[in-house]
């Protein structure tokens, strides 16, 4: 399964998706953002049990504010539309598995 690109347009139909979400809050100019990615495509594909989306904070001003996004990336699993787990900062692949299955 692909990356989801989510805005405030399709936001409630991917929280309200009935399977465990992973949010990559990014913007395009941050280092570590761009490392983690790669990551986060390869997690979508090899994982279609789990919806993956990406939101970029400079377009969605609102979504980054609604999860109090400080610092990008931030990651955030939602489960049944609630948040389950949050981290900040570029994340191992093993780590970022174990949020979601967490």
């Amino acid at each position: 399964m692909s990356v989801s690109i989510v805005n405030k347009n399709n936001f409630e139909q991917i929280r309200n998706s009935g399977k465990t979400v992973l949010l990559d809050f990014y913007a395009d100019w941050c280092g570590p953002c761009r490392m983690v990615s790669p990551l986060i495509d390869q997690i979508a594909e090899e994982n279609p049990q789990y919806l993956v989306g990406k939101i970029n904070v400079d377009k969605e001003p609102e979504l980054a504010q609604a999860f109090g996004v400080a610092s990008i990336p931030t990651l955030v699993v939602l489960k049944n539309g609630e948040v389950a787990g949050r981290s900040v900062g570029a994340r191992p692949k093993m780590q970022i598995l174990a949020m979601l299955e967490g």
